[in-house]
């Protein structure tokens, strides 16, 4: 399968001539697929099964990814079978009447309220790690911030005085976003008492710092949360962007409009925001029952 990918590579930037970002895009999403397919005994693209696809996919959802990520998957997945078949390589095309918006529009996994409660009281202790872990663990349910949003926040980024910070988006795009009084609590606190035991000469601005006193990665950030999920026992896989849809849908369901949502989130498209809305069952029977006048 390998060298029927390098050979797809080579058409899309020779003959179509897409981008060195675009290649490496499809390069990273394919190869990735055929490390999966390897590992559960699939070696040509003549014996992937639409289940194969589907299992890889469910796996990426599972290991954190966001729905627009594990759609992107899909679609390198489609052209490179698409160019197969085209091709004569393959006699038929199994991702073809997959769609991808379809059949991933749907939410990723979110923790109930009381799923929350448990992560956040994990991180116990005084110590200089817990003390952090409980600020990052509250701004980030808090704030719904994506986790490299998180990792690059500053120190300047963060207003007191009107229980704000200002994030750094995707596109560059600048938004501000409400923190509450306990994640303002903890993060005053972490600032006091445990980031100046993380820092040293050579620390940047960044909020949140590792031992080392350095800013974390992205891998850094899931593999704490993930840590604090098991000792919550919480048995879902949960990652940094398990609370960012945990903070929207929390939202929902107690009432926020969906444009003030898409506006605290970062979306462009309000589209991206309505998937909140097809899991919020408790609401809606509620409001049936309220106002619907054979409820």
């Amino acid at each position: 399968m390998k060298a029927l990918i390098d050979q797809f590579l080579d058409y899309v930037a020779l003959e179509r001539g897409l981008s060195d970002n675009t290649r490496e895009a499809y390069e990273r999403d394919l190869k990735n697929f055929a490390a999966f397919a390897e590992r559960h005994g699939v070696g040509s693209p003549h014996e992937v099964s639409r289940k194969n696809i589907l299992d890889y996919l469910t796996a990426e959802r599972e290991r954190g990814l966001s729905v627009n990520s594990v759609s992107r998957r899909l679609v390198a997945l489609k052209v490179f079978f698409a160019y197969l078949q085209r091709e004569d390589l393959l006699d038929s095309n199994v991702t073809e009447a997959m769609d991808s918006p379809r059949l991933w529009r749907i939410l990723p996994g979110v923790l109930s309220m009381k799923e929350v409660d448990r992560l956040l009281a994990s991180a116990v202790g005084d110590d200089r790690i817990s003390i952090r872990d409980r600020a990052l663990l509250e701004l980030m349910y808090a704030t719904g911030l994506r986790v490299s949003e998180v990792a690059s926040l500053k120190l300047d980024d963060i207003h007191f005085d009107s229980g704000c910070l200002r994030c750094t988006g995707k596109g560059g795009k600048i938004r501000v976003v409400p923190f509450g009084g306990r994640a303002r609590e903890e993060l005053e606190r972490y600032l006091a008492q445990g980031r100046p035991r993380f820092a040293g000469e050579k620390t940047g601005r960044e909020v949140f710092l590792t031992y080392r006193g350095k800013p974390f990665s992205r891998k850094g950030l899931w593999k704490l949360i993930r840590g604090y999920a098991g000792r919550a026992g919480i048995s879902k896989v949960v990652s940094p962007h398990t609370l960012r849809h945990s903070f929207a849908s929390h939202l929902l369901a107690n009432g926020a409009p969906l444009r003030v949502i898409q506006e605290m989130l970062g979306h462009a498209d309000i589209a991206t925001t309505q998937i909140y809305t097809h899991v919020d069952e408790g609401r809606l029977r509620a409001v049936h029952a309220q106002y619907h006048p054979r409820a």
